[in-house]
């Protein structure tokens, strides 16, 4: 019986395979045309883009280099297999309130989401990276609790890499601090002022109200802003406590002062007066030709989450983030994130007047913070606080953030920010207006 060939009763595949697999030189003409093609086409419609921070770059007639920042405000929170990176058994610079952790909180859902933008990607915060961009600077947060709360994320994200060393402390509950990052010469320090002008907060033994100077700056971080190469200003909360303003020496008015002989008002002018003024302060301190300039973050407004009384079970039950068109930011938090958005924005206007580096930047975490009523400590700010049963009545924390939590990715958006900054001024890179 003879030997069947192989290819016998395959002569069209034969030819077909032929065809198919000549030698490269042949084809390689093509090839190398089709992909130019690609190429071209790409570029007509998405020129040029960073993958730094992920925003579109285009050419002017004249060759000048325009980005157009992403809008980090705008997205949704999506599933993340991830979650953070510290926890809170490892990171040594947690407010103990926050700790929801170590303080047991038993639904661990909360940690294993991740902002996700409509239009852009926000990469994982790299510790690195920042330390890298920040290295020699001093970097102040300023403001009230919840700039504490987003100074100490930082802090936890950080020490993933390199340890912060607690060099300085002042004041009741430690409300002034600074660390120094020994790795790469940087100083974090933190500046209580909840009204960033000066003010004198109510006590036991003083006024039942606040006292607020909305012309005059607090120098117990004013003092220092010639040392300060990068700042973070967080206020809101504090604006809703009675008080009595006062502007050029005399009374303004009042919010909430009963018993008082003072006009009454609302929070909202006077809060737009105290930005203004912090702003203007260090613009006209670092924009000199002397100076060498500063980076201002101005972070919006943070929502409450109170469902009920803030010492009832339940004040904040929450586990998940809200869906889509769940909530909507209105009422008192769309005011408030209202005037530091304008304010920002009229001082991004005053700070070209003048010949220093000013770079200013809104950091609108408004939306993201109000759909996420799951990332509060609630009753855990206090260590397993149901160890002897539930009670009617416990007290509950809706405002600040549990670290690790979504206060998380504050420091995310700030870092590509920060970023996007660093292109410009390696590549004479220029926001549009």
């Amino acid at each position: 019986m003879g030997v069947t060939s192989p290819l016998k009763g395959h002569s069209n595949s034969y030819s077909l395979n032929k065809k198919l697999f000549l030698p490269f030189s042949v084809y390689a003409p093509y090839a190398l045309f089709a992909l130019l093609l690609i190429a071209l086409f790409r570029l007509s419609f998405h020129p040029f883009s960073s993958s730094i921070n992920q925003s579109p770059v285009s050419f002017s007639r004249e060759g000048n280099v325009y980005e157009n920042p992403c809008n980090y405000s705008n997205g949704k929170w999506v599933h993340d297999r991830d979650g953070p990176l510290y926890n809170g058994t490892t990171c040594g610079t947690i407010k103990e309130g926050q700790n929801c952790i170590l303080h047991g909180r038993p639904d661990l859902g909360y940690l294993y989401w991740r902002w996700k933008p409509r239009k852009c990607r926000l990469p994982r915060f790299d510790p690195n990276t920042f330390l890298r961009l920040l290295r020699n600077k001093h970097i102040a947060f300023v403001g009230d609790s919840i700039a504490r709360n987003q100074l100490e994320s930082l802090l936890c994200m950080l020490a993933t890499v390199s340890k912060p060393n607690l060099v300085y402390t002042s004041g009741a509950d430690n409300k002034f601090r600074r660390w120094h990052f020994a790795s790469h010469k940087i100083v974090v320090s933190v500046y209580w002022s909840p009204f960033l002008v000066r003010g004198v907060e109510k006590s036991k033994t003083g006024p039942n109200h606040n006292e607020v100077y909305v012309d005059s700056v607090d120098e117990r971080w004013g003092a220092d802003l010639v040392h300060i190469d990068m700042i973070v200003l967080s206020i809101g909360h504090w604006f809703l406590h009675p008080a009595v303003y006062y502007e050029s020496g005399s009374v303004l008015c009042c919010h909430y002062c009963n018993g008082l002989n003072h006009s009454e008002i609302g929070f909202y002018g006077v809060m737009r007066k105290a930005i203004k003024t912090a702003l203007k302060t260090i613009i006209e301190r670092k924009g000199t030709n002397h100076g060498d300039g500063v980076d201002v973050f101005l972070t919006t407004f943070s929502p409450s989450h109170f469902e009920g009384q803030w010492d009832k079970f339940g004040a904040c039950p929450r586990t998940k983030p809200y869906r889509k068109g769940e909530k909507r930011v209105e009422g008192m938090d769309a005011e408030m994130r209202a005037v530091e958005v304008e304010e920002m924005e009229t001082a991004k206007l005053n700070a070209k007047k003048f010949k220093g580096r000013l770079r200013l930047e809104t950091l609108d975490v408004t939306k993201l913070s109000l759909l996420r009523p799951d990332g509060h400590p609630g009753p855990y700010m206090y260590p397993f606080p149901f160890a002897n049963g539930v009670h009617d009545r416990v007290q509950n924390d809706c405002i600040h953030w549990c670290l690790p939590g979504p206060i998380d990715t504050w420091n995310q958006i700030m870092l590509q920010v920060i970023r996007r900054w660093n292109i410009q001024s390696r590549r004479g890179v220029r926001l549009i207006p």
